[in-house]
């Protein structure tokens, strides 16, 4: 059955065959547009809008009321002929019926006005979409503008055109503005990742993620293993203007991802500067492996909401149920486990276990967050006790880590309090902070509470909170409530 779409709909649906990327963006980020800003984005694309006008109307309108009235003062000439007095008494009589006329042609005019654009949207929209709209509701609706328009002042109208102009130069202008932006980005990028790295002594390469088609999306680097000094590393962070004043300001960070801390991290003598070092260092993969978390969630938000799924959809939920050790496919406990790790709480611990980046088990098996093992890959502690055969888990890069550590928190029983106390922020709308959660991993460390109240004083004492809404440079911007 054949759909009454609305002029907006329409439009969209001519952005859909034209494939035009600046609305499907707007639309994907909720974003709300008008009808006037919709046309204005597809005439700026260049789609073909067809004109089919019918004519007829001029002949309707204008020929014939004319042509009426031409006869009657044809009469009055005839009339005039005879005797004055008669010709003077039929001249006003024709000049009076001749008047009437034409004043009666005015309403014609107007509906046959009205009727033509009428006629013009049912033919336009019958021909390129294929189904016919309802003539006269289309009729009573142009008739009822038509008549608002003429009683309307000329002033009313000049200032409405005028707004409507100025609106669509501001969107023109805010839409080259973005697209500017966007180009002056990846030609930014692109001279940064050139700068980066100076041939180093081995000759191993950068390695690079495939670069998408978006020009939004910015090249994520990874740091190879190579060895680099601290000074190396602070020259890069130069280079490419990683500045963290800037990341808590504009809420964004780069995708640069290193492998390895630098060996001489502990030598910057400025604390300060040693404690930025480790925090540009480890913010990127925090920010990476919560916004691939945030991902999986917004996907399995979607396939819950419908009734049927696909075998695609079907073996995704069974890795995901494995991933996060969830038995029986309960469903809410996925939704329950699968959820970020507060940006300040994983910047606070890192920095707890590892001592900064300092810490032997950082530099040797970038073991950030002192995770222990008792049958993995692991590094001997020096002062455990006699009956401890514990060893620290060790990882081949520091995102590794950091993955590790986040499967840990939303897994371990020892846990489910963190879990419950995140999962209640996220049903009453409210921000998930760092703060708000430290008192659920007491059982981290043997140490307890005290191990949360050290957490809560590196988190204050370094700002941390700053950073719970950061985001890559290269992401698409989500909504973290609701999903």
């Amino acid at each position: 059955m054949k759909k009454n779409l609305s002029y907006r709909d329409k439009l969209l649906e001519l952005s859909k065959i034209y494939n035009i990327s600046e609305i499907k963006n707007y639309i994907k980020r909720k974003k709300f547009l008008t009808t006037s800003q919709i046309e204005l984005i597809l005439k700026k694309n260049k789609v073909p809008i067809p004109k089919d006008i019918n004519v007829s109307f001029f002949d309707k309108t204008f020929s014939r009321p004319i042509s009426k009235a031409g006869k009657k003062v044809d009469d009055v000439y005839s009339k005039t002929t005879g005797t004055v007095a008669d010709g003077f008494v039929g001249f006003w009589k024709m000049l009076g019926h001749a008047g009437i006329g034409v004043l009666n042609t005015l309403p014609k005019l107007i509906q046959t006005f009205t009727s033509f654009f009428s006629n013009t949207f049912v033919d336009f929209f019958s021909s390129f979409y294929d189904f016919k709209i309802q003539e006269k509701r289309t009729n009573k609706l142009i008739n009822t503008i038509g008549i608002f328009i003429i009683v309307s002042s000329v002033g009313i109208i000049g200032y409405s055109v005028f707004n409507k102009f100025d609106n669509a130069t501001k969107i023109t202008k805010s839409l080259e503005i973005e697209k500017s932006e966007k180009k002056a980005k990846k030609s930014e990028k692109k001279v940064e990742v050139e700068k980066k790295i100076k041939k180093p002594q081995n000759n191993k390469k950068v390695e690079k993620t495939p670069q998408t088609k978006d020009p939004s999306q910015v090249t994520e680097l990874v740091l190879p293993n190579l060895n680099l000094k601290t000074e190396t590393v602070l020259s890069l962070f130069k280079d490419v203007e990683y500045d963290l004043s800037t990341v808590r300001y504009q809420k964004k960070v780069k995708p640069i991802y290193f492998t390895q801390f630098p060996k001489d991290l502990d030598e910057i003598k400025d604390t300060k500067l040693k404690k930025e070092t480790f925090i540009k260092i480890v913010l990127p993969l925090v920010v990476a492996e919560n916004e691939k978390i945030l991902d999986d969630r917004f996907k399995l938000k979607n396939i819950l909401s419908r009734k049927i799924t696909t075998d695609k959809e079907k073996a995704w939920l069974r890795q995901k149920l494995r991933e996060y050790k969830v038995k029986n496919s309960d469903m809410s406990e996925l939704k329950r486990r699968m959820d970020i790790i507060p940006v300040s709480i994983a910047l606070a611990q890192a920095a707890k276990e590892s001592g900064w980046g300092t810490s032997r088990f950082a530099l040797e098996g970038n073991a950030i967050f002192g995770q222990w093992t008792w049958t993995g890959q692991g590094i001997e502690p020096l002062n455990k006790g006699k009956h401890e055969n514990h060893k620290i888990l060790r990882f081949p890069i520091l995102r590794a880590s950091v993955k590790a550590y986040k499967n840990n928190l939303n897994t371990h029983k020892g846990y489910s309090d963190f879990r419950e106390k995140r999962a209640t922020l996220r049903k009453r709308n409210k921000k998930i902070k760092g703060l708000d959660l430290t008192d659920g991993l007491n059982k981290y460390a043997q140490t307890g509470k005290e191990y949360t109240d050290t957490l809560e004083k590196i988190i204050k004492q370094n700002d941390l909170d700053d950073f719970e809404t950061v985001q890559l440079t290269n992401s698409i911007i989500k909504k973290q409530l609701n999903l």
